[in-house]
């Protein structure tokens, strides 16, 4: 690989790392305290997806209801 290529390579895995972090701390903001950022990092990859399911499907009930969120 070039030199380009690999800071390319270097450049998308950090920012996949950010990506990752944001949802991370996305999932604990949410959770209100239930999941600490360390407890978040450990999920299982399929953990995280269902827990981003319901995530959305409150927000979604909350838009429906009119409901406060915060």
């Amino acid at each position: 690989m070039s030199t380009g290529q690999i800071l390319e390579e270097v450049t998308k895995y950090e920012n996949d790392q950010k990506e990752i972090k944001s949802e991370l701390l996305k999932m604990c903001w949410y959770m209100r305290g239930g999941v600490t950022y360390q407890e978040a990092y450990y999920l299982t990859y399929e953990d995280k997806l269902l827990i981003g399911d319901i995530v959305e499907h409150n927000m979604e009930t909350t838009r429906k209801t009119g409901l406060p969120f915060f």
